[in-house]
């Protein structure tokens, strides 16, 4: 397939999976020249280029040139989930286990023992559909997928539609919406690595600020123990902006206010990326098990400091503690969550 869809989309052939199934990529672009790309492999982003004030563009996302490149990172000692769709539950379950309904159910485990971004073959592996395309000043695309009753073990057909939209304003504009035809847990997130000075450079000179005044203490295995860890006199406190951690894995509790849920800056282009989400946490990661053992776009050597993760989301292993925000689909509801990426050039 490659077609020109309109002044703003065109939607082209990415490559084949083993089972020969057609993997397509779709190109957005908005009136201020700010570019998507998404490839219907776990709904993945694989470039994000913004436009600069001197007439320039960064790509300010991680990603792969091929889809093998994308197949083989799975294969990888950590996989890095660039630029995925993660579900059906994101981040860990402990013991991959949790129960519903009085019943106990028995996930998949793909990580010490637990169930980590959905299992050993989760949305992120999965070839998704490509359901709508609008065109005008606000691009859209809208993806789907139908997770079976069972996948992962996970109870209850689950069908998801995720929409993609650049805005007049710069901003990336991700919406999940899904039912199930029995009760189920969910729990979706987007992983993105970013750099805002260019997806071949360090994280390390750019500042961070987090709306939070708590994080979730976790044991050995990063699950956490049910306890808040106030950030008052914490070097994780990015109540006010500092340079990003060389190293973190880490939950942190959103402030319920009108504020923005976190954001980065760089002062080599003076770019700002905005997180605005109606979730509950943002989880952010630094420091992965890249090594340069991966080589990413346009050849790069891609490290542990390559970029940054704001997965925006519920707690991870919600499911298995009763004080945390209810993480269960009932088959009469419907799952909504909204993530806004804003990004200003002054």
């Amino acid at each position: 397939m490659n077609s020109f869809l309109n002044e703003y989309s065109i939607i082209k052939f990415f490559g084949n999976l083993p089972d020969g199934g057609a993997i397509d990529s779709c190109e957005m672009t908005n009136k201020n020249g700010m570019q998507l790309k998404v490839i219907t492999y776990g709904a993945t982003i694989t470039s994000l280029k913004i436009p600069l004030k001197n007439g320039d563009f960064i790509d300010v996302v991680l990603g792969f040139d091929t889809l093998e490149a994308y197949l083989n990172s799975f294969n990888t000692n950590s996989a890095p989930y660039f630029g995925a769709t993660v579900g059906r539950y994101a981040g860990r379950i402990n013991n991959s286990a949790f129960c519903l309904n009085g019943k106990l159910i028995d996930l998949n485990s793909n990580n010490n023992g637990h169930s980590l971004h959905g299992g050993n073959s989760g949305f992120s592996q999965k070839q998704w559909k490509i359901k709508n395309v609008t065109e005008g000043k606000n691009p859209s695309i809208t993806l789907s997928y139908f997770s079976p009753d069972g996948e992962e073990n996970y109870p209850g057909d689950l069908s998801i539609d995720l929409t993609y939209t650049l805005s007049e304003e710069n901003e990336l504009i991700i919406e999940y919406v899904a039912t199930t035809s029995e009760d189920t847990i969910i729990n979706l997130t987007h992983h993105s690595y970013f750099n805002l000075d260019g997806h071949n450079s360090t994280i390390l000179e750019q500042d961070l600020s987090i709306n939070s005044n708590a994080i979730l203490e976790t044991n050995e295995h990063t699950i956490p123990t049910g306890q808040f860890l106030n950030l008052e006199n914490n070097p994780f406190n990015f109540n006010q902006a500092k340079k990003c951690p060389q190293k973190i894995d880490t939950t942190f509790v959103l402030n319920d206010d009108e504020k923005f849920s976190a954001s980065l800056y760089s002062s080599n282009n003076n770019l700002k990326m905005l997180v605005y989400t109606n979730q509950p946490a943002v989880h952010i990661y630094v420091g992965g098990n890249c090594n340069n053992e991966i080589k990413g776009k346009e050849n790069s050597d891609y490290h542990a400091l390559s970029g940054i993760c704001f997965e925006t989301q519920n707690f991870p292993d919600s499911p298995n503690h009763i004080h945390f925000p209810n993480a269960v689909l009932r088959k009469d509801e419907v799952y909504q969550h909204k993530t806004i990426y804003k990004f200003q050039n002054s």
